[in-house]
């Protein structure tokens, strides 16, 4: 799942799931027409939501959309992390470390690590300049998270 986050908006890629279409109050054109589960869905006021779409949250909770295309265009790609490094990035941030410290590598926070080689898998990750740019970038914006090979 992508997931974007940068003040003053929140967006969010429309999967097509049922979650999705209640967390946005998305409305069934089937419903309209005395069948359900019409293959067509709409945001209040944004028009047509196909999958793939994105839905744009303001910092008052006003909803949008947004192609993938012109999403693409409006924002840079997000940083890939592996998923140690995303949990802990997420550790960090619910203990209110700072970013430099996290950069450092927060060892109160490995506490909550499930193995030295874990532990080790963050730390090594941290190294190069390069990734720690990338954590900067996640940290700031929002990431993806590297898929399991």
């Amino acid at each position: 799942m992508k997931f974007y986050r940068k003040q003053p908006i929140e967006a969010e890629q429309f999967d097509g799931s049922n979650e999705m279409v209640d967390k946005y109050e998305l409305i069934d054109a089937g419903t309209m027409l005395g069948t359900h589960h019409s293959p067509e869905l709409y945001l209040t006021g944004s028009g047509k939501v196909d999958v793939g779409d994105w839905i744009i949250t303001d910092n008052f909770n006003h909803h949008t959309l947004m192609t993938d295309e012109e999403f693409k265009q409006q924002y840079a790609g997000l940083p890939v992390i592996p998923k140690n490094v995303a949990n802990y990035l997420t550790d960090c941030k619910l203990a209110d470390t700072t970013i430099e410290t996290s950069l450092s590598g927060n060892i109160m926070l490995f506490s909550r690590a499930r193995s030295h080689d874990m532990i080790h898998d963050i730390l090594s990750w941290l190294c190069p300049s390069d990734n720690q740019d990338l954590f900067a970038r996640a940290w700031l914006d929002g990431y993806q998270v590297e898929e399991d090979r």
